[in-house]
């Protein structure tokens, strides 16, 4: 039994290693992409800080979900939350469980360029939409009364570029007419339909995506139309970025192409390349494309 431990401890070690070189190679190559995105994350974070100074508050206004779906309450608004952070880290683990698991059809960092480049695309199209219309915020900080319903003028602009994380993003208001946690929570779901192997947790994934958004409005989080424009818009915009970018590798054949199209130059050296093994009267191995 000790023997069977430590050879299969000495596999998942060596399956660690060649997985960690093979996604250092592709860091390398990405990583523009990478910082882009996440440095974009920060930009959002803080177009959310800036509305919430010009949101004023106000009655709470007529909405479908509010009627039909019973009022969580203020001391019940962690269950939506909680089902974010589920969704979340679910979702982090398995684009890492290649450095684990045998049965691997994704490479993590060419994964989470695409999910970055949706979740950027979103994003933007979000920023547009709550800074062209501000509405009274539904949560229950946001309403007449409160003190985080308005923002004082800020006495600085370290004060605006810091927002104030966490807390300013969890009591943020009027980042309305579009709900971040389900652009997160969609791109994450539709990601895991094209790339993942089990369809079980598909099938539970898009359940866990509809309680998500029945919750968030239960929470009085974000009006009914929030959700509803979320759900459309981020399937649109994945549908058409998606077929933008190149279509990721199958790890089978051992490949290992380029996130984006290859630019002027690069395509020229590999001409020459290709041109000079002909010369030479060597066969032209597809890999050499990539």
């Amino acid at each position: 039994m000790t023997l069977y431990i430590g050879r299969e401890a000495s596999k998942l070690w060596k399956r660690i290693c060649s997985e960690t070189t093979t996604e250092i190679n592709l860091l390398l190559d990405n990583w523009k992409y990478l910082l882009a995105g996440l440095i974009f994350q920060y930009i959002h974070g803080l177009a959310a800080r800036g509305v919430h100074y010009l949101h004023r508050p106000g009655p709470t206004l007529q909405d479908l979900g509010f009627y039909i779906l019973p009022e969580l309450g203020q001391d019940k608004a962690y269950i939506s939350e909680t089902v974010f952070t589920f969704v979340f880290l679910s979702f982090l683990l398995w684009t890492f469980h290649p450095f684990i698991f045998k049965s691997k059809k994704i490479y993590t960092v060419l994964v989470w360029c695409r999910v970055l480049a949706f979740l950027v695309a979103s994003q933007i199209l979000r920023i547009i939409t709550f800074y062209s219309t501000q509405l009274p915020g539904p949560n229950y900080h946001c309403r007449e009364g409160s003190k985080l319903a308005r923002l004082p003028k800020p006495e600085s602009v370290l004060e605006v570029l810091l927002i104030n994380f966490p807390r300013g993003v969890i009591y943020g208001c009027g980042d309305l007419i579009f709900s971040s946690h389900m652009i997160f929570t969609l791109v994450f779901v539709l990601t895991y339909q094209k790339y993942g192997t089990r369809s079980f947790i598909k099938h539970f994934a898009w359940l866990v995506a509809i309680v998500q958004s029945l919750l968030i409005v239960a929470s009085r989080k974000h009006y009914t139309v929030d959700v509803v424009v979320a759900w459309y818009t981020v399937n649109l915009v994945v549908f058409f970025i998606d077929k933008k970018l190149p279509e990721l590798p199958d790890r089978s054949s051992g490949s290992l192409p380029m996130l984006l199209p290859l630019s002027t130059k690069d395509k020229d050296s590999k001409t020459k390349e290709e041109n000079h093994k002909l010369l030479n009267g060597n066969s032209v191995d597809p890999a050499d494309w990539v």
